[in-house]
């Protein structure tokens, strides 16, 4: 499984057999937490299948979203680099697998091979777009801006999960949701089924309310 991970095609057989040595795969169902804010990272963790959200807790106990990711992507790698808690919480919205590797033995063994360090600052500096994509999100963006925005970007959650919990990801009330997303479908914008999954959706309308 680990040579058809794209970040770690390239290796040899040995590096491969190394990496395996110190790795193991884990199965998650939806609901399940991956890590919860303020624990101490004990892996590398790179997510195989399935959807993670990411996401704060304030005081009052509201969620602050900040990511849905995807496969193929590791999960929070700051952390190791940096040897801190987990700043935030990340929990599976759809069931998948993570690659779990041990990151003393990974940094001795892969970061000094300047092709895996390479990509590795790559996969952080990733991170760190998606934290300034949440600040525009969150200052700058209208509501109808970011329901387009997650509708474009994440139609697979959209048709995953009830729409009051996409309100709250969104850091909007139901009520405001359902009124944006009735004014799409009466503008054409959407056309949902009778489970409000999309059938349809007219994607450069869509690019007009939020411009990339």
């Amino acid at each position: 499984m680990i040579e058809q991970i794209p970040f770690f095609q390239g290796l040899d057989a040995e590096d491969l057999a190394k990496l395996e040595a110190i790795s193991v795969v884990k199965k998650y169902k939806k609901g399940e937490f991956l890590f919860i804010e303020g624990e101490e990272p004990k892996w590398l963790t790179f997510l195989i299948t399935g959807s993670v959200k990411l996401y704060k807790t304030t005081a009052n106990g509201k969620e602050i979203f900040i990511h849905q990711l995807a496969p193929m992507n590791f999960v929070a790698e700051v952390v190791n680099f940096e040897n801190i808690p987990y700043p935030a919480s990340a929990i599976f919205t759809i069931s998948g697998e993570v690659l779990k590797i041990n990151y003393e033995k990974f940094e001795a063994q892969f970061l000094t091979k300047p092709e895996i360090c390479m990509k590795f600052l790559k996969s952080m500096a990733q991170k760190i777009r998606i934290t300034t994509n949440l600040l525009h999100q969150e200052l700058i963006l209208s509501s109808e801006e970011k329901v387009a925005r997650f509708i474009l970007d994440h139609e697979d959650l959209f048709n995953e999960l009830k729409h009051t919990k996409i309100s709250s990801i969104l850091n909007m009330t139901p009520e405001t949701f359902s009124r944006i997303l009735n004014k799409f479908k009466t503008n054409g914008l959407v056309k949902l089924d009778e489970k409000n999954q999309i059938l349809e959706k007219d994607v450069g309308g869509l690019q007009e309310i939020y411009s990339y």
